[in-house]
């Protein structure tokens, strides 16, 4: 069998556009674990609008991510991704100079209107190979996951020297940093191409909306993500009027949670995979995520129930988020799952910003008791409808070039419909691409290695 290896240039733009990607998660999450302690001192503040202020940037980005890949097909990606984080650096700015919640609120949507990460997708698919596109699509999650955790750490434990308006700064150096890497690390694209599996087709969009399946997917991300914030609007008070914890050392809280949730995680994934027992442990993340919220809310003082809580949440949360796109990406049409996860992403951030909206309304109205009530009937509503979810089949999608020389499309399908374990073919003559959705084992396959050789031999 031909291996091919990730090559120079690949990874070149594999490293540098998702560190892209991580110094701007970095500089819109870091504030998270403080931002509502610190949020009441802004004039104007009230609960409601510190829940809009700490989640509008997910409507921002869910408004804007569609339309900046369009633009980046059209323009290029370099000066989109460079537009998009001078928006996150001047959101960034204006949030830290901010001393009402008007301004910053201007400041938080617009660092969620720099919506690069479709386009980021989008040029990393245009510097690599089909064969290496999803390893840099999972290189890619893993490092916005270790951004996300990072960024829970170092906001509480930069508070010691610099205040959250000096957080909004260092998110503005970030952006300057990460424009520096877009111009003297990222490849320039020889050619710009429109991605079936990365990016949105605006005409398929609705029959996408409509899938049964994708429907539960993305309601799950939608009541996750909502569940987070909600509940980070009250994590960092409870922990300090209930447990006397202040917040410059709440990190070493969620550091020693974080690592322990990361490794139980991948321990859950690892036997999730292996034994092919998905389901169970999807609905043992929503399960922890809902004890999490009760021993949060019925022992708040208590400092050894919230590092137990806390595991269990972060846990839950890591479970879930690398369960997810797994999941879109086995039950969407092979041939449009770029616009499955354009709609995902869209349902994620939509339920950032729902969750920051109704949690900070929640704890105006009914303090801790409305928000943890609200994340637990959340919980409760996704694990009944995980329960019903069909277990998924464990599929792989491959793309394969074609020669331009073929011609006989007809009966290139016929022959990788025969190939057992491929349950899905979509040719598309125009891109000189095929589609597959598989079962792992076909990649060994004599008769598919066999195919894909005479296919490269042709090229």
């Amino acid at each position: 069998m031909l291996s091919i290896k990730v090559n120079r240039t690949e990874k070149r733009a594999i490293f540098s556009l998702s560190l892209i990607m991580g110094l701007r998660m970095i500089g819109l999450f870091m504030v998270l674990p403080v931002f509502t302690l610190y949020a009441h001192h802004l004039q104007g503040a009230t609960s409601t609008l510190i829940g809009l202020a700490l989640g509008i940037y997910g409507l921002s980005q869910a408004l804007c991510q569609i339309p900046f890949g369009t633009l980046s097909d059209r323009f290029g990606r370099k000066p989109i991704i460079l537009i998009g984080l001078l928006l996150f650096m001047s959101g960034s700015l204006v949030a830290g100079f901010a001393h009402s919640m008007i301004y910053m609120i201007i400041g938080r949507a617009l660092q969620g209107a720099g919506a690069i990460g479709s386009t980021v997708l989008a040029t990393i698919a245009d510097l690599t190979r089909e064969e290496q596109r999803t390893k840099a699509m999972a290189i890619t999650g893993v490092t916005i996951g270790l951004s996300f955790a990072i960024a829970m750490v170092i906001g509480p434990l930069f508070m010691k020297w610099i205040s959250v308006s000096g957080l909004f700064f260092l998110a503005t150096l970030f952006g300057s940093c990460a424009i520096l890497i877009l111009y003297t690390l990222v490849p320039t694209p020889q050619k710009l191409a429109w991605h079936r599996d990365t990016e949105p087709e605006l005409k398929s969009f609705f029959k996408v909306l409509k899938d049964k399946d994708l429907i539960k997917l993305n309601t799950g991300i939608f009541l996750l993500h909502a569940i987070f914030t909600a509940s980070f609007i009250v994590i960092p008070i409870s922990l300090f009027t209930f447990a006397k914890f202040p917040a410059t050392q709440q990190w070493t809280l969620y550091l020693p949670t974080l690592l322990i949730a990361f490794v139980i995680s991948l321990i859950c994934i690892g036997f999730a995979e292996r034994k092919r027992k998905i389901k169970p442990y999807f609905l043992g993340a929503i399960s922890a995520i809902a004890l999490a919220s009760l021993l949060l809310w019925l022992a708040p003082q208590s400092l050894f129930l919230a590092a137990i809580a806390l595991t269990l949440f972060f846990g839950g949360f890591s479970l879930l988020e690398a369960f997810l796109p797994s999941l879109i990406s086995r039950s969407a049409p092979i041939a449009r799952k770029g616009t499955a996860m354009g709609i995902y992403s869209s349902s994620q951030f939509l339920g950032i910003f729902v969750g920051g909206l109704l949690g900070g309304w929640l704890y105006g109205k009914f303090s801790f008791t409305g928000v943890y009530l609200f994340s637990l009937l959340l919980s409760f509503v996704w694990l009944a409808l995980a329960l019903f979810m069909q277990s998924p089949r464990y599929l792989t999608n491959y793309l394969l070039r074609l020669s331009e020389r073929h011609t006989n499309f007809e009966s290139l399908t016929m022959n990788l419909k025969k190939i057992p374990g491929i349950v899905e073919v979509s040719l598309i003559a125009e891109e000189g691409m095929a589609y597959l959705k598989m079962e792992r084992e076909t990649l060994q396959h004599p008769d598919f290695i066999r195919l894909k050789e005479e296919l490269q031999s042709q090229s």
